[in-house]
């Protein structure tokens, strides 16, 4: 099947580009961040395991089962026996990092993670690829509910990660943190972004990486590096853009949202790449209203439907999570 943007003055996009890197032409990539951070944690952490079913090479976790291939275990295709097995493993000890799909591990898998991972609070951590709209493959291939579906489960942590100086930051922080941790992963050739806004992942903490006294684009994921392509777009006259990152999704940081968001004058955005069911643009909603804190308010979301297979490019614009539909919708709302 063949994807192309019939867009004048656009290039015909082939088959290539469903499953083609997030990043632009041109911008600064890490290579495997997930797999050399886990490669780096098990130097110094013997309970740390690596676990998948069926695809270390497309969680980058291949790295680590090359470099401790007696602390790997292929599952197979079986994401429930994953899940099941990563709990017994935190039972006896270990600190299982468990990879798939995130679409494998929302909806396959979702019981196992919820009665055999969360209700007894085990140490198992869960890296999830191909979140939300970071697939061309369809709705059997896009994550786009996943954060509703974990958000709903008591005591699990999630994560959203926006570039490959988070990924690489979240992975011992997640293996320091006890209890069960839920990532979204960015794998391959990952955008490297945040290095340039002193940043530093805390879990639990949002962080304002730029500040903007017309529009707060409140951001998680792959989101926050459009949200900051869009403040250069429109800095020097169109809006001045603030960009807060929120990399955990729970425990949210009500804190620091509250106090940006309450800043006057100032029109409040959530961006995320997720249905605009039960993700980032509701939980940031949940806090303002029973806080009282009531700024002009609007969402950049996936629609509340499921999406068509074709080029990532191309379904970006369709649904406006690239950073020229945002840039068209923020100049609207405002």
């Amino acid at each position: 099947m063949s994807a192309q943007n019939n867009t004048a003055g656009k290039p015909r996009l082939t088959t290539s580009a469903m499953i083609a890197s997030i990043a632009s032409e041109g911008q600064r990539v890490r290579a495997a961040p997930f797999g050399k951070a886990m490669v780096e944690l098990a130097e110094t952490r013997p309970d740390v395991v690596g676990m998948t079913a069926d695809l270390s090479k497309y969680t980058d976790l291949h790295l680590f089962a090359q470099a401790y291939p007696e602390r790997f275990f292929q599952m197979g295709m079986a994401e429930q026996l994953l899940m099941g097995a990563a709990g017994g493993m935190a039972k006896t000890g270990f600190t299982p990092f468990a990879t798939t799909y995130a679409v494998f591990a929302s909806r396959r898998a979702y019981d196992f993670i919820h009665q055999v991972i969360a209700e007894e609070h085990l140490n198992v951590k869960i890296a999830c690829a191909l979140p939300g709209l970071t697939s061309g493959y369809g709705p059997s291939h896009q994550a786009t509910e996943d954060l509703a579906m974990m958000r709903g489960i008591p005591g699990l942590t999630i994560i959203d990660p926006c570039d490959a100086l988070d990924v690489e930051q979240m992975v011992p922080a997640a293996a320091a943190h006890q209890g069960p941790v839920y990532m979204r992963l960015l794998r391959g050739q990952v955008p490297l972004v945040l290095d340039e806004y002193d940043y530093k992942f805390e879990l639990g903490r949002a962080k304002l990486l730029r500040d903007g006294k017309d529009v707060l684009i409140i951001s998680s994921g792959i989101m926050t590096m459009r949200a900051l392509e869009v403040a250069r777009e429109m800095e020097g006259g169109a809006a001045d853009i603030a960009v807060l990152h929120v990399p955990t999704i729970k425990p949210l940081d009500e804190q620091t949202i509250l106090k940006e968001a309450a800043r006057s004058g100032r029109l409040v955005v959530v961006a995320e790449n997720h249905s605009c069911i039960g993700g980032l643009g509701e939980a940031v909603a949940g806090v303002l209203v029973r806080n009282r804190v009531s700024p002009a308010f609007r969402q950049i979301a996936l629609p509340d439907e499921f999406l068509h297979a074709g080029a990532l490019p191309t379904l970006h614009d369709r649904y406006g999570i690239s950073t020229s539909a945002m840039v068209t919708a923020i100049k609207s709302w405002l």
